[in-house]
């Protein structure tokens, strides 16, 4: 089959991805890389899931590409079922030629063979294969455009080792290599110097709270004094209390409900009258049974 994508992105930039194996494996959408591929393994190994049409199959193999006859670039590779004895092997030749806007005209040309149930999905609907294989192709080619911009990372193949990475400025080991944790202040003392409040049982607490409130600014005026005496008071109450209660209790402060308001000496009211209401009825009764008697 041949298949033709159009990257935009310089032709060099694609060939300095095509030659770094990480740069390549990061470009094959869905790769897993194994950990420890081996000595005998390919540059490129890993775990790869591929949907065909309704079914979807993971493989496990490699793929090499090395540089071929007037600049092109052989894809080999192969790789085998891993829940399943089926298995695939390909051979594609990568040609790169110069698209407009300073693009990348990538195509592809080569042949594939498998058995197992890829070979079945073949024989029901060979348009989905070979929709699954472009598709693939179609978002390799998009990827090498992504990585080509990216820096070989330490570690991968043909990227830049730990061992080759050149010292840091500042002497060894210390000054910038330092720099990289997370940054600490020179005095950490200060962070212990802010005062603790004390817990609501402590008598001292009111002091605590005004002190506080004193210290807060000079320029607070006298409305400003009730609303940091209720503060310090939900403070004080909350302590001690469960999620739910807080969660559920009032808003104190200046968010505070409005209470109804009072008829003012309604208490001193009911003070005189209770008592005048009780001699009444004492006087009544007495006064009854009197006039019993002089009948």
């Amino acid at each position: 089959m041949e298949h033709e994508v159009f990257v935009p992105v310089p032709e060099e930039q694609l060939r300095e991805a095509l030659a770094d194996p990480g740069r390549v494996a990061r470009a094959v959408p869905g790769l897993q890389r194994d950990a420890d591929p081996g000595a005998d393994a390919a540059p490129v190994s890993g775990r790869l899931k591929v949907r065909v049409g309704g079914h979807s199959i993971t493989y496990r193999g490699g793929l090499r590409v090395a540089p071929g006859d007037g600049g092109a670039y052989e894809l080999t590779g192969s790789a085998e079922e891993v829940r399943g004895s089926g298995a695939v092997t390909f051979s594609l030749a990568l040609r790169l030629a110069a698209g407009p806007e300073g693009g990348t005209q990538v195509a592809f040309a080569g042949t594939a063979t498998g058995d197992g149930r890829v070979a079945e999905v073949a024989k029901t609907s060979p348009q989905a294969v070979e929709s699954a294989l472009r598709r693939l192709l179609g978002r390799f080619a998009e990827g090498l455009g992504v990585v080509s911009g990216e820096a070989p990372l330490a570690g991968e193949a043909g990227g830049v080792s730990a061992a080759e990475e050149p010292p840091a400025a500042g002497g060894e080991g210390g000054g910038a290599a330092s720099g990289a944790g997370p940054e600490v202040p020179g005095d950490v003392s200060r962070l212990f110097e802010g005062e603790v409040p004390p817990p609501s049982l402590d008598p001292l607490a009111d002091e605590f709270d005004v002190v506080a409130g004193a210290g807060a600014g000079t320029d607070a005026g006298p409305d400003e004094e009730p609303v940091a005496a209720e503060a310090a008071h939900a403070r004080r109450t909350m302590i001690g209390r469960s999620a739910e209660e807080v969660d559920h209790a009032p808003p104190r402060g200046r968010y505070a409900p409005v209470p109804a308001t009072e008829a003012l000496g309604g208490g001193a009211t009911l003070r005189w009258a209770a008592p005048a209401a009780a001699v009444l009825v004492a006087s009544a009764i007495v006064a009854g049974r009197a006039w019993r008697r002089r009948r």
